[in-house]
């Protein structure tokens, strides 16, 4: 199955204006109704939520096909394609020209996943993020891993044993949690799905659900390195970023990108002011 994957990150390089909220919210009402966020800019997440709903806007934008000449559609289990007008795209090229998403995000970045062709094909793509931090901040590091248990198996709980170090342990856990997030997301599962039903064997490159084999799977692994503004001082952060797409290949293959070269030809940064700048005219 040929469905080229791209990566949309929004970095979050500043903090948003009152008067940008507003302004992103109204465009998210008008163009993407089916998002329903609330106006609440005290709530930080409301804020991340509205600019994930907008990438969609703007990666169209980008291919430069109006608001018009599409809609957002949405599967009973909750995943999203784009559907172009019949008259942008004719014939058997039609068929082949759906665009499956998914949204995410995680603190300071927010991602979006994308891929095209038959419907029934792009549909099954997901991507997780987890920063490589602990919450709240002065939690150790040990002890944050150890709440996360009940979402590991086994297995998976002897990958981040405290002998290992606090370093490999955060760094292996956010990549599991990563792993599982966007799987759980690809195969449109809900909120209450019990992450311990998944494992990822990461030294044997192979996962499971319900202790069978899954088979046909693509993953995708890299980190995202940005460096944001808050209160006049410049922040590095790093985060475990995963996507998952069902190909339907005979065995379930693990991409780990790591040179920058290769993750730019897929993965696209952006920052807000990027987005703010182009937000008036997401509604053409």
């Amino acid at each position: 199955m040929e469905c080229p994957i791209l990566v949309w990150m929004l970095f979050l390089n500043r903090e948003m204006t009152a008067e940008e909220y507003d302004k992103c919210h109204q465009t998210m009402l008008t163009c993407a109704p089916h998002a329903q966020v609330r106006h609440e800019p005290a709530v930080g997440d409301t804020m991340r939520q509205i600019i994930a709903h907008l990438l969609p806007l703007l990666m169209m934008r980008h291919r430069r096909i109006p608001r018009l000449r599409w809609r957002d559609m949405v599967s009973p289990n909750g995943k999203h394609w784009i559907e172009q007008d019949p008259d942008n795209v004719r014939g058997t090229n039609r068929i082949k020209s759906m665009i499956g998403y998914h949204l995410a995000y995680d603190n300071n970045l927010v991602g979006m996943v994308m891929t095209q062709g038959r419907q029934r094909d792009v549909v099954n793509i997901g991507i997780g993020l987890k920063q490589l931090c602990v919450y709240p901040p002065e939690t150790p590091i040990l002890v944050y891993a150890e709440s996360f248990h009940h979402k590991l198996t086994p297995l998976e709980r002897t990958f981040i044993e405290p002998s290992l170090g606090e370093e490999v342990v955060l760094r292996r856990l956010c990549l599991m949690l990563a792993l599982k997030q966007a799987y759980i997301k690809a195969i449109g599962q809900p909120i209450g799905f019990d992450w311990s039903r998944l494992e990822f064997n990461i030294p044997e490159e192979t996962a499971a659900g319900d202790g069978e084999p899954l088979q046909g799977w693509e993953f995708r692994v890299w980190q995202a390195n940005i460096a944001i503004r808050r209160n006049g001082e410049v922040l590095e952060e790093t985060y475990q970023c995963a996507c998952a797409f069902f190909r339907g290949t005979p065995k379930t293959r693990f991409i780990w990108q790591k040179e920058r070269k290769q993750l730019e030809s897929w993965v696209q940064f952006i920052n807000l002011d990027q987005l703010i700048n182009v937000v008036p005219k997401l509604t053409d």
